[in-house]
């Protein structure tokens, strides 16, 4: 039976548009029994604010919904189906909520890097713990409120990533900018007691937070384990637009070395004393250093391979089990366009293939960011006015590989706003996007391309977050 909205459900109702469903799955058991522009109220009594609340309370078989028409009529439907099963519901925003912006002016922020002049949504700072959740984006815990806190931990929210930085509640304060910066830090310890495991984040700034207080946060960090599951130490990212910003240096080889002797040091003793690593550099400081990367086994689950940790390894072992495993491909002629920092480790893959099949012809090309400024070496910061620049005239083959990294997630366009047609168009020649994949690339460079498809998620709302800036992708 339907009865009007309060005024209280009323003005719910216009302060919550996101809960509207925009499409109902095929299958779904309220395929034919709810309808496009209804709003989901709540599930079982449980009030349902947003995507996380949607998640957990419709995990159970036996399901009482709560729904309003368009004109604010409520009903209610009793719902069986396999538990843990979708229940197909499609909504007008992703999160079913606005996304949370940063509360931070952190000395670091690469967002505050941004030349001015691209798409607006590039500038949106989020600071989101749904979006740690489902999407696997960093915060720093200064958005949460009490009542945030209080649901991560009676719903189990895990993992979280965590960009920590450091562990000393002062230091914190002065590089997030944020009088409530050290506060989270004793949130961090909450969580940790009620068994939420992070993963963790130190952007490593010369000058600020390496070194002594390097060593500090790995103290404090390994005295939360097994919460604290794994923590990344990356090198700070600083483009040329920096003008008025805070005077941060760039890492020089040796101290990039400095800094990976420090944390593996470390890293060994947690792993004689607690069994797992915990510590580990990202790629961009063993290229800077002149390095050699670690082997398979160091990296232990990979954990933060999208961080960039490791991911160079382990392309490198999957590349090699592609090559020791195939067959001869036949005259291939193609090309590699990647950033700066991981050419020579592509190249070095590349001639292994070629000296395996003479009949592969593969160039490598690094692509200099003269866009964001040259300090910027990794291959997911490559705009396409770079590529085009830098490769139109050059001999490319039949086709041109770039990392998937270097697309926006859902759109097939780059940083810049140049789309992959653009690009084609320009040189002349197939761009084929490749997944950070050792077997993905050995395909692609035998010309077995398969289309690739958007990431998982999202509605159109992620446009707000479609680069995650904390992460140090090769």
């Amino acid at each position: 039976m339907r009865r009007r909205a309060s005024p209280f459900l009323l003005c719910f109702l216009v302060n919550n548009m996101e809960n509207v469903i925009r499409s109902i799955d095929p299958g779904s058991p309220l395929e034919g029994r709810a309808a496009v522009g209804d709003r989901l109220l709540s599930i079982n009594g449980k009030r349902i604010l947003d995507v996380l609340d949607y998640k957990f309370y419709a995990y159970d078989r036996d399901l009482h919904l709560l729904l309003a028409r368009p004109d604010g009529a409520e009903y209610r439907l009793h719902i069986r189906k396999t538990e843990g099963g979708d229940l197909g519901l499609d909504f007008e925003s992703y999160l079913m909520d606005r996304p949370r912006s940063c509360a931070n002016n952190c000395v670091f922020c690469f967002i505050d890097q941004l030349p001015k002049g691209m798409r607006p949504t590039m500038y949106f700072k989020d600071d989101d713990a749904r979006l740690s959740f489902l999407l696997g984006n960093y915060i720093t815990l200064t958005n949460l409120s009490e009542r945030e806190i209080e649901r991560i931990i009676a719903l189990h929210v895990s993992p979280v990533n965590v960009s920590v930085h450091t562990m000393n509640p002062e230091l914190r304060i002065r590089m997030l900018k944020n009088p409530r910066a050290g506060e989270s830090i004793r949130t961090m310890k909450r969580l940790a007691e009620a068994g939420i495991v992070m993963n963790c984040q130190i952007v490593c700034c010369p000058g600020l937070n390496d070194e002594e207080e390097l060593d500090y946060s790995m103290r404090e960090l390994a005295a939360l384990y097994p919460a604290v599951h794994s923590v990344s130490i990356v090198p700070v990212g600083l483009t040329r637009f920096r003008e008025g910003l805070y005077p941060l240096t760039p890492f020089t080889p040796e101290h990039a070395a400095e800094t990976i002797d420090r944390v593996t040091r470390f890293g060994d003793r947690c792993l004689k004393e607690l069994g797992s690593r915990i510590f580990f550099c990202g790629d961009e400081l063993y290229l800077k250093a002149g390095y050699p990367l670690p082997p398979d086994e160091f990296y232990e689950e990979y954990t933060q391979l999208e961080n960039g940790i490791g991911m160079l390894r382990l392309l490198e072992t999957e590349f090699s089990s592609a090559l020791r495993l195939s067959d001869d491909p036949g005259p291939q002629r193609c090309s590699i366009a990647t950033g700066f920092a991981a050419a020579p480790w592509l190249q070095e893959l590349a001639d292994r293939a070629m000296a395996r099949y003479p009949a592969l012809q593969i160039r490598v090309y690094p692509i200099v960011n003269d866009y964001f400024g040259r300090q910027i070496t990794v291959s997911g910061l490559i705009t396409g006015g770079d590529l085009i620049r830098q490769l139109r005239g050059k001999e490319l083959g039949d086709r041109l590989l770039i990392s998937q990294n270097m697309l926006r997630r859902q759109e097939r366009d780059f940083l810049d706003d140049v789309t992959l047609r653009e690009a084609e168009d320009a040189l002349g020649v197939p761009v084929v996007p490749v997944e950070s994949d050792g077997f993905a690339l050995w395909d692609a460079l035998c010309g077995v391309i398969e289309e690739s498809s958007p990431s998982p998620a999202p509605s159109e709302d992620t446009e707000y977050y479609p680069y995650n800036q904390n992460r140090r992708e090769n």
